[in-house]
């Protein structure tokens, strides 16, 4: 068991230069329209920065206001490697990008470890990029956190609602679902998949198929969280690979939506 996670898409998905890649961040910043909100929750576009970098800075740039808040990052992901049941653990200790190391909530960990549909992979979290993707933009946005990562394979709604409960905590704790939309289809279908699939998440309807998003498990399983906790789900942007870096006859569709308690609005 390795006690730290080297990143394993740097220089793939994103720049393996700290420089290039603070930069790039940056720049993706710097050109989103932030939304005045304090967001609980996130669902962010895990694709290359060149595809989806500019949706999840949308997400991202919103979470500003609130970052002085944030101590702790609850982030779950789909696996695309490795099959699994239920919710994944890594072995490691702390995970590293270029832009330095995040400690994992070791107490999260533990409070979540009896739950039977939490189990530990090493292997389940060595290559996949769902989470790794958000971290960069976390470490610019957030000055200090420590990260609770879940590779979510197959489990029900219900069994991730069940662990975000277990770690739901006060201001202090946001929780990110990474996850793209559709899949490889035509610009004009991919539009109107997405845009059906936005109007359910807006009104906190699970749940979100697999071929509605690929982390359809983990934004299930929010959704059902959120309607537990009385939060409003917004709409921060909905695009797809066909607007930013690639063809329009097979497209993957991006959004980015926050969501918001009773203090929904930052001042």
């Amino acid at each position: 068991m390795s006690a730290i996670r080297p990143p394993a898409v740097a220089g793939l998905f994103y720049p393996a230069d700290a420089r290039q890649l603070s930069h790039e961040i940056e720049e993706f910043l710097a050109g989103a329209r932030p939304f005045d909100l304090l967001p609980k929750a996130l669902i962010v576009p895990h694709a290359g920065y060149a595809y989806s970098g500019a949706t999840a800075a949308t997400a991202y740039a919103t979470l500003r206001a609130a970052s002085v808040h944030i101590r702790r990052v609850v982030l779950l992901g789909p696996t695309h490697r490795v099959a699994v049941h239920g919710l994944v653990l890594p072995g490691a200790e702390a995970f590293d990008t270029p832009l330095g190391r995040i400690t994992l909530d070791r107490a999260a960990m533990q409070a979540i470890a009896h739950l039977p549909q939490v189990i530990v992979s090493e292997s389940a979290h060595e290559q996949e990029h769902s989470l790794e993707v958000q971290l960069p933009f976390l470490q610019r946005v957030l000055s200090d956190f420590t990260l609770l990562p879940l590779a979510v394979g197959i489990a029900s709604s219900e069994e991730v609602a069940q662990v975000l409960e277990a770690v739901w905590g006060g201001e202090e704790t946001l929780i990110v679902v990474s996850s793209d939309l559709s899949h490889y289809l035509p610009y004009d279908t991919c539009q109107q998949v997405d845009a059906n699939t936005a109007h359910a998440i807006l009104k906190l309807q699970q749940p979100i198929s697999h071929e509605q998003a690929c982390g359809g498990t983990p934004v299930s399983g929010l959704l059902l969280a959120a309607k537990r906790h009385h939060l409003q789900a917004h709409l921060l942007d909905l695009r797809n690979s066909g607007d930013t870096a690639g063809p329009r006859d097979r497209v993957v569709g991006y959004a980015a939506f926050a969501f918001t308690g009773e203090k929904a609005h930052a001042h």
